[in-house]
């Protein structure tokens, strides 16, 4: 298995009648920007598909360089809409209170117990895929006790965790390593043995919630926003370049002016699937072996870096801000991407479906696969997508997510 098998998932959004009902005081209703969420959710399955079963990015060429856009940054899409879907559970114009609150609370957490089990099931089959779906219920019972705070507090907790929380990381890390021959602590703590244990979902596994929440926090922080004033949307778009660029160029000047940064990441093994230069936006020279600070420096994806939070982070609300205002303003363009917006209103049932495919399949290397079995998940998933959201109001596994937490409503 190689690391590139990262990019995944979900949460099943709301039904999509209740995005109809949602309006602002003095504007229209909401439809369209509550579309431009599932268009996203829908491209970041596209991206998650390309880096599964699509050719190999070190394949280099004009397909290398979309594949590679793909890795890390679909599930880091993912994971900041997953604050998105929080906030619409919880209230997204206001927080709920009182016994709707109480009952809102708790079909989160059902929601996160559901995706941790039915993560570990998945990673227990084997796959060569590594699963985030524990990861992401995880990362809902983690913010769960912020889901009423406001846009600015949001935003800046969010900022404080990217900054902070990646220098944890490494340091927990390390001090793992050391504790065992990199195996860390075992027992419960590393239970079960063949899947994702706390250790791992927290600290080890290929989605680290330490470094990874700042994703969904900020996810959350942009749900508080008005998201039908276009200077809001504008505001976004920019914010989310500017961090794309502060992420991505801070890399490239640190690999190429920061004296002895190139040369540790060399040293450390870094780099030998091509030149640890291209570490600043790309994970074709490899995974940081945590041998050295200096890897702290790159952007790459699944780097679990502070640059890569903050560029990943950029990248995912420009995403969200062009699906937004195509939705909202291009009716001829809303009807030609339907098909992309049914896989996002079903994002749970379409991951699940590749990770099973390629488990019936026997697909063991991932990611490098010709580009014509990429092209056939793809419209597999939108075919199957499309016909079923002509009949029903929400995806199979998100139905059945919605009637398991219908058990809140007991909730007084």
């Amino acid at each position: 298995m190689t690391q590139n098998a990262h990019d995944t998932t979900l949460v099943a959004p709301p039904r999509p009648e209740a995005y109809a009902t949602t309006q602002l005081p003095d504007t229209r209703p909401s439809v369209g920007r509550l579309i431009g969420v599932d268009l996203a959710r829908g491209l970041a399955v596209f991206g998650m598909y390309a880096a599964h079963v699509g050719p190999d990015p070190s394949e280099g060429g004009s397909t290398g360089f979309f594949m590679e856009l793909a890795h890390g940054r679909a599930s880091a899409l993912f994971a900041f809409l997953a604050g998105f879907s929080i906030v619409l559970i919880t209230g997204r114009r206001s927080p709920k209170t009182g016994r709707a609150g109480r009952q809102a609370v708790v079909k989160v957490v059902i929601r996160a117990l559901i995706l941790l089990v039915l993560g570990t099931a998945l990673t227990l089959t084997g796959t060569p895929v590594e699963v985030i779906l524990a990861f992401y219920g995880l990362y809902f019972l983690l913010v769960l006790p912020l889901y009423r705070l406001g846009a600015r507090p949001l935003a800046v907790i969010a900022v404080s965790g990217a900054l902070i929380l990646p220098q944890i990381l490494y340091v927990v890390q390390q001090a793992l390593d050391q504790g065992g021959d990199g195996g860390g602590p075992g027992g419960i703590w590393a239970w079960p043995t063949d899947a994702d244990g706390i250790v791992s979902l927290l600290f080890t596994g290929g989605y680290p919630a330490l470094a990874w929440i700042p994703f969904v926090v900020a996810g959350m922080a942009v749900a508080r926003l008005d998201l039908a004033s276009t200077v809001v949307r504008a505001r976004l778009a920019v914010t989310g370049v500017s961090l794309a660029v502060v992420g991505h160029g801070g890399s490239y000047l640190a690999l190429h002016l920061v004296p002895g940064v190139a040369s540790a990441l060399r040293a450390s093994g870094w780099g030998e699937g091509g030149s640890v230069m291209s570490a600043w936006w790309s994970d074709t020279a490899g995974y940081p072996t945590g041998t050295t600070p200096a890897w702290l420096l790159a952007a790459s994806p699944h780097s679990e870096t502070t640059l890569s939070v903050v560029a990943n982070t950029g990248v995912a609300i420009v995403v969200l801000a062009a699906c937004l205002a195509a939705t909202d303003t291009l009716p001829g363009f809303r009807r030609l991407a339907a098909p992309v917006i049914a896989v996002g209103t079903m994002s749970l049932t379409a991951y699940v479906f590749h990770i099973v495919a390629i488990r019936a399949l026997g697909m063991e290397e991932l990611p490098g696969f010709p580009l014509h079995v990429l092209l056939g998940f793809l419209v597999a998933v939108t075919v199957f997508a499309t016909l079923w959201s002509r009949h029903f109001a929400r995806g199979p596994l998100e139905w059945l997510l919605g009637r398991a937490t219908r058990i809140a409503e007991r909730v007084r």
